[in-house]
């Protein structure tokens, strides 16, 4: 009866042992498991806020030149601000001509309006996205070509455009 008992209790130590040793196994993998996660989950995060930093400045470049491209008494060019390549967007108001100046600086796009003839320098700018570069291209009169980098090296480029310098035959 006493072997019996022994080998009951030493069951039973086997048994806790087996079921601790199986709850650190399951505790390790979790573990595991969440710190990769961790890991895709900062990749992710980082690659989406460099995504829509690209993206966005494309889109807005994109957005200014559609609508001030309706007709030719508005000019678009490439042209600098400041030692900055800058799109410049001229437009005239009550008959007096103003420039939007739309260009990366200081790893920020910034945008100005002024009036045509004053100076201004490009710290003036309204900031409106943090971006790590700018590259601007004007492709031929009618075409322009820009491309947004981010700090990995990753870019972004589209080609824009304008309908009214084209020539309709």
């Amino acid at each position: 009866m006493n072997h019996l008992r022994s080998t009951k209790s030493h069951s039973h130590s086997m048994d806790f042992l087996f079921s601790i040793a199986l709850f650190f196994v399951f505790a390790a993998t979790a573990l595991v498991v969440l710190l990769l996660s961790a890991n895709v989950y900062e990749q992710i995060i980082h690659r989406s806020t460099t995504t829509f930093e690209q993206t966005t400045a494309l889109a807005y470049l994109t957005e200014k030149i559609h609508q001030n491209d309706h007709d030719s008494t508005r000019s678009i060019e490439l042209t600098q601000l400041d030692g900055c390549e800058a799109l410049a967007i001229s437009q005239s108001y009550n008959d007096t001509l103003y420039t939007t100046y739309i260009y990366e600086f200081e790893g920020q796009l910034k945008e100005l309006f002024i009036r045509q003839g004053v100076a201004s320098t490009a710290h003036a700018g309204t900031t409106i996205l943090k971006l790590h570069h700018l590259d601007m291209k004007a492709i031929d009169d009618n075409l322009f070509k820009f491309t947004c980098y981010s700090e990995d090296g990753t870019s972004d480029s589209i080609i824009i455009g304008l309908c009214s310098k084209s020539s309709t035959p």
